[in-house]
């Protein structure tokens, strides 16, 4: 039961239907939080029951500090788990080991269940056996169930057997493409002790590219088997509370940039930051401009700068989107009431505070190359001649400027990171602060 120290439960009505919710606005300080803090700070409100989720932590929350290079300590509570196959399984033989156990001291064995849902999706097991051919899809599927018979038996068996657990067959698609367009809720709706609760759609998952899903507005990230698996039998995770990076974005991309140039110029632009177990946040008037597939592409790409999650706040493109992948609309309406009852529905004049900023004119991306193995070297397009040739001539470096075809190994050199026609950045070494505010001190670097 939530102790509700901060008088945060209300009702919130949708439609005919009627919801639970934990005001955010009930907390002082509640309004400057990121996005992201703001959907910790409703499950701590949420979760509240004097002894792991205590009514200090909830404030040391709505207070935190963005300069303070380590917060306190708190415990997060996922609405949902993600597994994939390979750390999905052991999960679901452990759970079977427990029942034994439960059964061996006679006791009742379906009284061993995930306390939170859990969702598996068997991925990345097809072969492509058979190709060029109008079969080919259904044939290697059934080659996979066939290969793979006793596992599967083991995993439909498991979905039967325990409440909250369900299995995405082999043949469906990536983990992380299915929770995208049809497993991630945006807003998580439960039974609760007062009726039906609505809450933010939260997760953690078993793969390290599970913020992709932070594109849609889902706060998670990944973790490894063990703490997911704890996770799944209800024990909260401990975390400190986390820096958290504004990426301002304004603008729009030009014609012939594409979402891999634009991932590919926030990549280099967070690795030159510094952002390593740290949240990273979208705002700004240009959100509006990038399209959710290019929001899951930033998400994805996570771990290739270091971050715990990238993520974006809910707006008319999250709501565009469900209902391109068939989300009902008793759903999209609750996702949108909810995101601008709680303060959660993204403003593009609203800048809260952050432990750092970054602007981006989406307007000077340009076209790009990177390698796969290396994807924050990006290359200009416009450059890729000139540095190829540097490289070949054993140059770690590229042309400040193209002044001729064969004029590469005898320019000027530069490091090979932003050229001069891309955005100009602002790093803030200090805490961002509102507009109206008076900023002193501090240093600020234009990065070119």
């Amino acid at each position: 039961m939530t102790t509700n120290s901060f008088g945060a439960r209300d009702r919130l009505e949708v439609g005919d239907a009627a919801y639970e919710i934990f005001r955010l606005d009930r907390v002082d300080g509640s309004a400057r939080l990121p996005y992201s803090l703001k959907v910790l700070l409703e499950n701590l409100l949420r979760n509240e029951d004097g002894t792991l989720v205590t009514a200090a932590q909830v404030a040391a929350l709505a207070s935190w500090d963005p300069a303070a290079e380590s917060g306190t300590e708190i415990q997060f509570t996922p609405a949902r788990v993600l597994l994939q196959d390979f750390t999905g399984v052991p999960c679901v033989v452990d759970l079977v080991a427990m029942r034994d156990a439960m059964a061996a001291l006679g006791g009742d064995p379906e009284k061993i269940n995930p306390l939170i849902p859990a969702e598996l999706v068997i991925d990345h097991s097809v072969i492509a056996d058979v190709f060029a051919r109008r079969d080919a899809f259904r044939v290697n599927a059934e080659l996979e169930f066939a290969r793979n018979q006793e596992r599967y038996q083991l995993l439909r068996w498991a979905q039967q057997a325990f409440d909250d657990f369900r299995v995405v067959p082999p043949d469906t698609g990536i983990c992380h493409q299915v929770n995208l367009e049809y497993l991630a809720r945006v807003v998580f709706t439960s039974d609760g002790p007062g009726g039906a609760r609505a809450y933010p759609d939260t997760l953690v998952g078993t793969d390290s590219h599970t913020p992709m899903v932070n594109g849609l507005g889902v706060l998670g990230w990944g973790v490894g088997g063990i703490e997911a698996e704890a996770a799944m039998l209800g024990q909260p995770m401990s975390m400190l509370i986390p820096q958290v990076i504004g990426f301002k974005l304004t603008g729009e991309l030009p014609e012939g940039a594409t979402a891999t140039d634009l991932v590919l110029t926030v990549a280099e632009l967070l690795r030159r930051t510094g952002v390593v177990g740290k949240f990273v946040e979208f705002y700004g008037p240009g959100v509006a401009n990038v399209p959710l597939a290019n929001r899951a592409t930033i998400g994805n790409m996570s771990p290739e700068y270091g971050s715990t999650c990238a993520i974006f706040p809910i707006d008319g493109e999250t709501l565009d989107y469900l209902r391109l992948t068939g989300r009902p609309e008793q759903l999209i309406g609750l996702v949108e009431a909810y995101a601008k009852e709680q303060g959660l529905w993204h403003d593009p004049d609203h800048e809260p505070v952050y432990s750092h900023t970054i602007e981006l004119d989406l307007a000077g991306v340009e076209p790009s190359i990177a390698g796969p193995k290396r994807p924050q070297d990006r290359i200009p397009l416009a450059a890729a001649q000139h540095t190829v040739r540097s490289l070949l001539a054993g140059q770690a470096t590229i042309p400040a400027e193209p002044t001729g075809l064969d004029e590469a190994s005898g320019s000027r050199s530069r490091p090979a990171t932003l050229s001069r026609s891309a955005a100009i950045t602002r790093l803030t070494n200090r805490p961002h602060q509102p507009r109206g505010s008076r900023r002193t001190g501090g240093r600020r670097t234009r990065c070119r």
